[in-house]
């Protein structure tokens, strides 16, 4: 099979043909049609992320069909479509995997950072951990939903009720969020790269009520703020953004150093939380909303060989809605 694979941190990926992977008694076999780019998978090649499996395919938003299951497969059959998110194994046994908290299981193992993913034509997952594609998406339109959608999914949840949104790092995550939390009846507040017009615009047009530069407040304080961009220094901006009692919500695995801030505008009962990871409730939440909001993804879709490219765009900031690569043979 044609795959992207990463054989070092900060270095391109190198295109390798690999032999099919074989599934395990509780794995399936997925011949792979779309895989989106995540940022996660940029902090890996880039290092950020450490003791990533190597060599490695990248890779965890993911959609195929299954092609052979293993013996002790029963949920999933032979052709369904499915998608395979971030979340790859746990051990079950745990406290937080007994508590329902599986996303912090110290022994779990993600997808495209510890098991090779989707930028390949083939890939093997855990059955427990892949889930059945519904709706009218195609592959590529429903990519996005596997960790934008369900990292997006958490965060919102994590804000609670928040009437007045604030999103900070408008780009895959925030497209989709913005779409749940409008069908939700929530007011969207955008925050985007200063003087980047075309994100606002894109904002606005999923229904922002307003949308402006990051380093400017909204016209009103906000309920809650999920910062999507993986940079330290918006903290202290959601909070001055924050009415008293509201939550920032940290949604990316790798951020930069928070810098210092006076303890006046964290006074007042606000929080500052992060998001970890997800869990398969989430996934099956989600995956079941997405169709009834609808969510619709705003994807640009380029070929398997050119995810060097993708990773360009992305690390650069070129990108609305997410990347999807097309992984099925040419």
């Amino acid at each position: 099979m044609h795959a992207m694979c990463l054989e070092a941190p900060r270095h391109p990926l190198v295109a390798r043909e690999l032999p099919i992977p074989v599934p395990a008694a509780d794995e399936v076999l997925i011949e792979v049609s779309a895989c989106a780019v995540c940022r996660t998978d940029l902090h890996i090649v880039d290092g950020e992320l450490d003791d990533p499996k190597l060599p490695l395919v990248p890779g965890h938003e993911i959609v195929g069909r299954v092609v052979e299951a293993g013996r002790e497969v029963e949920r999933l059959a032979v052709g369904m479509r499915v998608g395979v998110p971030w979340l790859g194994a746990t051990c079950g046994s745990c406290d937080y995997c007994r508590s329902g908290r599986e996303n912090l299981c110290p022994s779990a193992r993600f997808t495209g950072y510890h098991r090779d993913g989707g930028y390949a034509g083939y890939t093997v997952a855990k059955a427990a951990y892949t889930f059945e594609i519904h709706g009218d998406y195609t592959d590529a339109e429903a990519a996005p939903l596997l960790c934008a959608g369900l990292i997006g999914h958490r965060c919102l949840r994590q804000a609670g009720d928040a009437r007045r949104l604030g999103i900070m790092g408008f780009g895959a995550a925030a497209h989709i969020v913005a779409q749940v939390a409008r069908y939700e009846g929530r007011e969207v507040y955008a925050f985007t790269r200063p003087g980047d017009a075309g994100a606002q615009v894109f904002a606005r047009r999923l229904g922002a009520v307003w949308a402006g530069d990051a380093d400017t407040l909204p016209p009103q304080p906000l309920d809650a703020v999920i910062i999507f961009a993986p940079v330290g220094a918006l903290v202290p901006q959601a909070l001055r953004a924050l009415a008293p009692g509201g939550v920032v919500v940290c949604g990316g695995i790798h951020m930069s150093d928070i810098p210092s801030f006076p303890y006046a505008i964290l006074w007042g009962e606000r929080r500052i939380v992060s998001v970890a990871n997800l869990t398969r409730r989430d996934a099956e939440e989600f995956l079941a909303l997405a169709p009834r909001v609808p969510v619709r993804t705003d994807i640009t879709v380029l070929p398997l060989a050119d995810a060097n490219l993708a990773l360009d765009r992305l690390r650069a900031g070129e990108l609305t809605g997410a990347a999807v690569l097309d992984c099925r043979p040419r």
